[in-house]
């Protein structure tokens, strides 16, 4: 297995969309008003996966725009100190970089307040790609908040477009953030949008709730999302672990019990850590028992993050999630 470094000569991971600035509240359990100060964290689903990458000795570039301010420029430094190719940022003057204030309740599960009006990340246009960056990807990953408004969502697809002909596998992860939609049905009918071009989809229980307006956590929910050019759909469950459907074989993998502090970036740990293993193995995606272990292996990732505050800081390496997997669940 690689250990830090020693994989940077394998494929490339474009990861494309928004990166912000997370407002954590110092203390646990408050809403906003009562919060007595916040910490600022880096965060964005798409930099987390970029950097979860890194951080398991794989090799990732993030495609994105940051305002041209010192949030902006921090964040992008957060990325290069993480090894995280960086040409693909476009800084933008006029706009500032998104902060969201978020909420952790007791349980660990969050409440977000945004201030993107517009924020640099929704303002990337088609003309600022690096498309030479997105043509050298092995595995092209996105979510769906690059998808909410113009101009950055013409530049998503020909992104998406762009890494296809390539002949990248493309991954998705919805990161369903209703707040940030005009309305629940607007982000169902863009999520979906571009439902059948992904290779990979994950999501999470409460997203499967969402997307298929059933309350049942099934394999037969699961599969109305299910279109013929997917290899792989992944439904994570939290503290219950993920159940995986591909055209030949479906079945689940237990989760890790661990002491849940912040379930920021879990999901994000879990999907950088899985399209590591498979970026230059995409086989797996056919080998039931080699899913199985690299299911083991992601969930062990999205575990370990849980148990420290924000995101990046609580990403694992390799060496840690191995300990994990070895003292079992």
């Amino acid at each position: 297995m690689a250990v830090n470094g020693s994989a940077s000569s394998g494929g490339l991971i474009v990861s494309f969309g928004e990166m912000l600035i997370d407002f954590v509240p110092t203390v646990s359990g408050v809403s906003l008003a009562e919060a007595p100060g916040f910490l600022k964290a880096p965060g964005g689903a798409p930099a987390n996966v970029a950097i979860a990458v890194t951080r398991l000795g794989g090799k990732s570039a993030f495609v994105g725009k940051l305002g041209d301010d010192e949030f902006g420029h921090m964040l992008a430094g957060i990325l290069k100190q993480n090894g995280v190719q960086a040409d693909g940022i476009n800084f933008d003057k006029g706009a500032r970089t998104a902060l969201a204030f978020v909420t952790l309740r007791a349980d660990g599960e969050r409440e977000f307040m945004f201030y993107r009006n517009p924020s640099a990340d929704m303002l990337l246009t088609p003309d600022e790609l690096n498309l030479d960056l997105i043509r050298s990807a092995k595995v092209f990953h996105y979510g769906s908040i690059s998808l909410i408004v113009e101009p950055c969502r013409s530049a998503h697809l020909k992104a998406m477009e762009v890494a296809k002909e390539a002949g990248a596998l493309l991954s998705y992860d919805p990161n369903l953030r209703l707040p940030l939609w005009p309305s629940a049905e607007e982000a169902r009918t863009q999520i979906k949008s571009i439902w059948d071009k992904a290779d990979v989809i994950k999501v999470s229980d409460v997203e499967l709730e969402f997307l298929t307006g059933s309350d049942k956590i099934d394999d037969e929910s699961a599969m109305s999302l299910w279109h013929p050019n997917l290899k792989l759909l992944l439904v994570t469950l939290g503290e219950k672990g993920c159940n995986y459907y591909t055209k030949k074989f479906h079945g689940s993998v237990d989760a890790f019990h661990v002491k849940t502090v912040d379930t920021t970036g879990a999901g994000d740990s879990f999907v950088g850590a899985l399209l590591t293993k498979i970026v230059d193995d995409q086989a797996i995606l056919e080998d039931e028992a080699r899913l199985k272990e690299v299911l083991r292996f992601s969930c062990a990732c999205g575990a370990i993050t849980t148990t420290k505050k924000g995101a990046i800081p609580a990403l694992p390496t390799e060496a840690e999630a191995l300990t994990l997997l070895k003292g079992g669940a």
